[in-house]
């Protein structure tokens, strides 16, 4: 088992990706960067949920430890899920609870010490689920308006967070198991990953720090994901309990 001071013995990243063709290759190229941060192996699995747009020919451009696999579930709870259980095959000879998994999204672009912030010792010894927070560095599909309407909300809840974001958020692969895993939830599957980490008691800490930069684009690939949470500010859309990216 892991003690609190140590690093884990190995990460595993799960990017879910429907038609993700022209972001995936900067999303990699980041998580790439990152994972030479760490002192212990990283491996990432994408997920290619239902694509069809050639995002099968990037594989073998980012190194031997980035996998692709593909599914047809159309739902991003389910190839988030589908990731992780595939994972178990890469090293399975490693016990769970030496491992870290995490997970982002395919349009979304992690900063070079993203894994080292998530699973470094002194920093959140002892949590079972670590949550970040994301920003958007180019607004270019919104108004002015809604980028202030956005800001205001987003900041709202002072030095400490209350935000889920799939695109950013880590855990004890033993804790993910306990739990159950993703479920197939078309939307807020992160948002009802944590619930049941809570309810079973679990430790999450929330890292306003651990940021994560994302597109700010009206058609996402999740329905009541960040995309429509942004439709949700301009009044373009029906407001949505479904939470991913608030």
């Amino acid at each position: 088992m892991t003690a609190p001071d140590s690093f884990p013995l190995q990460t595993v990243v799960v990017v879910p990706a429907h038609n993700e063709f022209s972001h995936l290759p900067q999303c990699l190229r980041a998580l790439t960067t990152a994972a030479l941060c760490l002192p212990t192996p990283v491996c990432a699995v994408v997920v290619l949920d239902s694509s069809d747009d050639g995002s099968e020919q990037l594989a073998g451009e980012f190194g031997p430890d980035v996998h692709f696999i593909s599914v047809d579930a159309g739902n991003v709870g389910a190839a988030r899920a589908a990731g992780f259980e595939y994972s178990k095959s890469l090293y399975g000879q490693i016990d769970p609870q030496d491992t870290w998994y995490a997970t982002t999204d395919a349009d979304s672009v992690v900063d070079a010490d993203w894994l080292m912030r998530m699973v470094r010792p002194d920093l959140h010894a002892g949590a079972d689920m670590v949550l970040g927070v994301v920003r958007v560095p180019n607004w270019r599909h919104v108004s002015p308006a809604v980028v202030r309407r956005y800001l205001r909300s987003y900041r709202s809840s002072g030095t400490d967070h209350d935000h889920v974001h799939g695109a950013n958020m880590g855990f004890r692969a033993d804790a993910y198991w306990h739990v159950g895993g993703f479920r197939a939830l078309a939307s807020g599957e992160d948002v009802e990953l944590v619930e049941r980490f809570e309810a079973a008691g679990l430790t999450v800490h929330r890292d306003r720090r651990l940021s994560v930069a994302t597109s700010d684009r009206r058609e996402g690939r999740a329905p009541g994901g960040f995309a429509q949470h942004l439709r949700k500010l301009s009044g373009s859309a029906p407001r949505s309990k479904a939470g991913a990216g608030t």
